[in-house]
């Protein structure tokens, strides 16, 4: 059985020899996954770090120590993908947050676009982009990565605009795109910016905006996809093409 992964704090700092898991994940460990003395975990701090242990000491109903037997650590990706990701309607955004975690985008920035239909405005965009971040976080541990994608705050259309003009690619996926985005001249490092439209599609002032500020607009493939599988699809083709997959 695979060993179950667990988040630690950043400034625990993982290293051989005993750590603590307490709070949420300590709770999760001992009172739902009812881990014992013996049995193996792994630990990640979500930034690139991760560690190998095994169950040295449970203590009460949400802490336990683990004795640490290996580390290592993962170097940052190049180049980088982040997906500007227009907000879907309903729970669609989670479940585009979820599968571009585990595909391995690497930012996920909402963007509240012209044509969107749901809007982040007040409690309810604090509590969506708290799920957002949730959603990153959970799905970050089922596949095991050790470092977590970073979900931004909501943008605007010129602070999306300003993200891909410090970009090495700045895409934007529209099915009028002129060129596929399986033949774009990809950088060796750098980042990638990509920009995916609400249901709506992306607005002629967006996409005016957008090629002001350097980006071009590409097609996926011959089918048009939902907002909230597009970013999936384009990561997995950047992925193998980079040969960040290989």
């Amino acid at each position: 059985m695979t060993a179950p992964v667990f988040v630690v704090d950043a400034t625990v700092g993982l290293r051989p020899g005993t750590v603590t898991l307490e709070g949420p994940e300590g709770r999760h460990a001992v009172s739902v996954r009812r881990l014992r003395v013996g049995e193996e975990v792994v630990l990640t701090d979500g930034t690139g770090t991760g560690a190998h242990g095994t169950v040295a000491a449970v203590h009460g109903k949400d802490r336990l120590d683990v004795e640490v037997t290996g580390v290592r650590t993962e170097a940052e990706p190049a180049p980088r993908i982040t997906v500007v990701q227009a907000l879907p309607k309903g729970d669609r955004g989670e479940v585009s947050v979820e599968t571009m975690t585990e595909t391995g985008v690497d930012a996920i920035v909402p963007w509240q676009a012209a044509r969107c239909i749901t809007q982040w405005k007040g409690e309810r965009g604090t509590k969506s982009l708290a799920k957002w971040r949730a959603t990153a976080r959970e799905a970050g541990k089922q596949s095991r990565r050790l470092r977590f994608p970073e979900v931004a705050e909501a943008a605007s259309s010129k602070e999306v605009a300003a993200l891909l003009a410090a970009a090495d690619l700045a895409a934007v996926l529209h099915e009028e795109g002129s060129e596929p985005l399986a033949t774009a001249q990809l950088p060796d490092g750098g980042s990638i910016v990509l920009v995916v439209g609400p249901e709506g599609g992306v607005s002629p002032e967006e996409l005016a905006l957008f090629a002001d500020a350097g980006a071009t607009p590409y097609r996926l493939g011959p089918t048009v996809l939902r907002t909230s599988t597009a970013g999936t699809a384009a990561c997995a083709l950047l992925l193998g093409r980079t040969g960040r997959w290989s």
